[in-house]
């Protein structure tokens, strides 16, 4: 059973400070006969099997989430299984809801905010704010970011990357170019039955607590019943790009649910990453803000 984060009082006081509230590896040109050889579950299975080799990742995200608006993000992030260990964002809101730039990091089970829509007045006049116990990339109980993240940005892009692996309708739609690779296209429908009967399906205990993993991050999106995903596959059966869409329920802090419409390409894969702590003295803790 997974220990839960105490989502402490700092935490209101963490969401305060903000003002508004490349390719991976070289590919080839065998995308599109490499795949034609799978039958599209197979082939969406496959990358689920190979997203387990993947320790560190470099990736963008760009779309709409209910909580934000429009957004961009560039980040890259270490991983321990399906368990991310390390991350570093910077993030840039331009939705009706918030606007203004962010560099997030998770370290030492710790958050730290800076950037340009961080408020000084709330940060003591220093660049960055820490909060802790910080967790994200884990299952729908168990993150706590303090509100700096949505909450379908909380979870693990490698383990997002997989949800197609439960669909039961995924379909192929043929060869496409991304960022200079070529990819193969599929696309599918994914409810939270989905993959809680393919964890039932799974013959050993490795791979059930594996397709537990989707499901509690699948959660975690907020879903409000099926998310259409769309799925690019790379000659190395490695995911390229995916995009998640559909509408959620409302967060509890928030009125009512909205459209989400994330795009997450991967830009690198296992690649050497270091998350560098802000400098102390340039640093507001929580614990001084709740005071």
């Amino acid at each position: 059973m997974r220990d839960s984060v105490p989502r402490r009082a700092t935490g209101v006081a963490f969401a305060a400070v903000l003002l508004g509230g490349g390719a991976v590896g070289c590919g080839d040109d065998s995308a599109e006969e490499d795949s034609a050889k799978l039958a599209p579950a197979a082939a969406v299975a496959k990358v689920a099997e190979n997203s387990e080799d993947i320790t560190s990742l470099r990736y963008r995200v760009t779309g709409t989430v209910p909580e934000r608006g429009r957004l961009t993000a560039e980040a890259s992030m270490k991983t321990e299984k399906t368990k991310a260990t390390a991350m570093t964002m910077k993030m840039t809101v331009t939705g009706a809801r918030a606007k203004g730039g962010l560099d997030i990091r998770f370290v030492d089970k710790a958050i730290y905010l800076g950037g340009s829509d961080l408020d000084p007045a709330m940060s003591g006049g220093k660049n960055w704010v820490r909060a802790e116990p910080a967790v994200w990339g884990r299952g729908a109980s168990n993150n706590n970011s303090y509100r700096v993240l949505p909450r379908s940005m909380e979870v693990s892009p490698v383990v997002q990357s997989t949800f197609l692996a439960g669909s039961k309708d995924v379909r192929r739609i043929g060869t496409e170019t991304v960022d200079g690779t070529k990819a193969m296209h599929y696309r599918g429908t994914v409810t939270s039955r989905d993959l809680r009967a393919a964890q039932s399906a799974a013959k050993d205990k490795a791979t059930r607590d594996l397709r537990m993993e989707r499901v509690d991050q699948f959660v975690n999106q907020g879903v409000d019943g099926a998310l259409t995903m769309d799925l690019w596959v790379d000659g190395d059966d490695h995911a390229k790009r995916f995009r998640v869409r559909g509408r959620t329920i409302p967060a509890r802090y928030d009125t009512d649910g909205g459209t989400l419409d994330l795009t997450v390409t991967f830009l690198d894969l296992n690649p050497s990453v270091s998350v560098k702590t802000p400098p102390a003295e340039d640093t507001t803790d929580t614990a001084e803000l709740s005071g």
